[in-house]
């Protein structure tokens, strides 16, 4: 789920007030974006659609429903298992994306998050209830200046910024994550200002163009986009591709541009990934695909001037039917224990904060009457429970739910993985599904892709006490305000059903070193800064 649902959510919450008309963009966008080097190289096009699963692809080519997608297939290079971030959020799926990194180097830990400096839960946008609770203008000052500005990472670059340090131009249109060098304003809509102490304008730096719905419109006076209150105010999908198709047939594409596409995720949401076929969603994405090849002209034409690049974000699991009891109610398995209540500040009465992101939780230990291993023990008492994993004296631990199988391990071991990362590895390894070689100091990955840096990531994501804890397929994590996805479908977790996404790659025979989403940078970082050296 996007973390923009906080401006969808304004938009709900002020109806159908008339909107004042906007004024014409001062975004001088279009004068810079044009690369002045390099005329002869491709541009290279990244479209990140949220919650594209290979299934759906497949399924959908199978049914001859796909035409677009079959074309690239079958003209590029297709792959199913890409391996996502950790938790399987949008923000850290994103930050990892444009940082090359995970959540221990880039510290965006999830959608939602404890902060012991800020005293505070950070919320991106879980949920309308819990929006509503933790405050309107708390989270959209949250989601749309701090997420970017203070809690990713100042000194690790994004792809952007790299880019500009290249002399080479960059795009994001409707991405959330976007920091970059080139300064921009964020315009906030009048009848938001009137329920919020939140300024008209808001100075931001991003790459050198930034399309963000109606907040950032550099095409105000050149086209008309879909970005009314009816539309997400300009964050959907339809959105994006006809600023990037503007960008192509105008021929001021830079030379890296990424596009999110967010409307599949809310279709799945709702129905889950068992009906993949009933979601529109992913037919009409289809159909944008095939309006962008033919702004170049033709879909030969566009293969021959750009490197196509259409990756998924995240996975999701089928969510049980409400009669099959799918929801684990994290504050009744701490009902002895003095738990935060959304919205409410933290006191010397509380002992545990939670932060919930749907099938994944950040279980913080405020008041430490107890370890964490007792905590631990507590949650997996459940036998919904997945897993549960916590630090302790250097090691990671991770104990199996409603079970006493537990697994410790370290980095620079004798035991080598796929991606050349080495662990010192004790106890059950099927706990996460690890197979050994022990003759050769070899460990690969089953259920749960890149597990063991994946997990790492997010203990050591942010500074706390605290826990992370996983539900197993069919069952998601609540607080007292939190979403629910019923028989629909959700993500979070660590399991390959989430964290599996696809990858197709038109325009060269080149590919990731690694099938992860955090070798996508250093990637197309090769594609274009080798060019920029023919």
């Amino acid at each position: 789920m996007s973390g923009l649902i906080i401006i969808v959510l304004v938009s709900a919450i002020i109806g159908c007030r008339p909107q004042q008309q906007a004024a014409k963009s001062n975004e001088q966008d279009l004068l810079y974006i044009q690369s002045t080097k390099h005329q002869a190289s491709k541009k290279v096009i990244f479209l990140l659609v949220d919650a594209l699963m290979a299934q759906a692809i497949d399924q959908g080519i199978q049914r001859q429903e796909l035409p677009t997608f079959q074309y690239l297939i079958q003209h590029g290079q297709y792959y199913k298992d890409m391996v996502s971030s950790f938790p399987t959020m949008s923000v850290t799926i994103d930050s990892s994306l444009l940082t090359g990194s995970y959540p221990n180097e880039h510290h965006v830990p999830g959608l939602t998050w404890y902060s012991t400096e800020a005293r505070k839960v950070i919320n991106y946008g879980t949920g309308p209830m819990e929006i509503f609770k933790h405050g309107i203008e708390s989270v959209m000052l949250d989601g749309l200046i701090h997420l970017n500005a203070t809690h990713l990472n100042p000194q690790l670059p994004t792809i952007y910024e790299d880019l500009a340090r290249h002399g080479l131009k960059s795009a994001s249109i409707n991405g959330l994550i976007y920091r970059g060098r080139t300064p921009h304003t964020l315009t906030i809509p009048s009848w938001v200002q009137g329920i919020t102490s939140i300024p008209k304008e808001i100075k931001v730096h991003g790459p050198d163009f930034m399309a963000l719905g109606a907040l950032s419109n550099p095409l105000q006076g050149k086209t008309s986009l879909p970005k009314s209150v009816f539309r997400k105010m300009g964050l959907n999908s339809a959105y994006s591709i006809e600023t990037l198709n503007y960008l192509i047939q105008a021929n001021t594409l830079p030379d890296f541009s990424l596009v999110y596409l967010p409307d599949i995720d809310q279709q799945i949401h709702r129905k889950g990934p068992a009906n993949m076929k009933d979601v529109k969603g992913i037919r009409d994405v289809d159909q944008q695909l095939h309006t962008m090849l033919q702004a170049f002209g033709s879909p030969e034409k566009a293969l021959s001037e750009a490197v196509i690049i259409i990756a998924g974000d995240s996975g999701m699991t089928q969510i049980l039917p409400s009669n099959e009891n799918p929801v684990i109610d994290l504050p009744a398995l701490l009902q002895n224990d003095h738990v935060l209540r959304p919205g409410k500040a933290v006191t010397a009465d509380t002992e545990i904060v939670l932060a919930v992101n749907e099938t994944m939780a950040y279980v913080y230990n405020i008041g430490q009457q107890q370890s964490l291993r007792g905590l631990a023990t507590k949650l997996s008492l459940d036998p919904r429970m997945d897993y549960i994993a916590w630090k302790e004296d250097g090691w990671i631990y991770v104990k199996q739910g409603n079970s006493d199988r537990e697994l410790r391990y370290k980095v620079k071991g004798d035991f080598s993985d796929p991606y050349q990362q080495r662990w010192s590895v004790e106890g059950d390894i099927d706990v996460l599904d690890l197979q050994v070689d022990y003759a050769n100091y070899t460990l690969h990955y089953g259920q749960y892709p890149d597990a063991l840096q994946r997990l790492q990531g997010a203990l050591l994501s942010h500074p706390g006490d605290y826990i992370v804890v996983g539900a197993k397929p069919g069952y998601e994590l609540v607080d007292r305000s939190s979403p629910t996805h019923k028989g629909g479908g959700g993500h979070g977790s660590l399991r390959h059903e989430e964290s599996l996404v696809p990858l197709i790659l038109c325009g060269t025979d080149q590919k990731p070193k690694h099938l992860r989403i955090i070798d996508l940078k250093p990637f197309i970082l090769q594609l274009l800064i080798k060019n920029e050296g023919e």
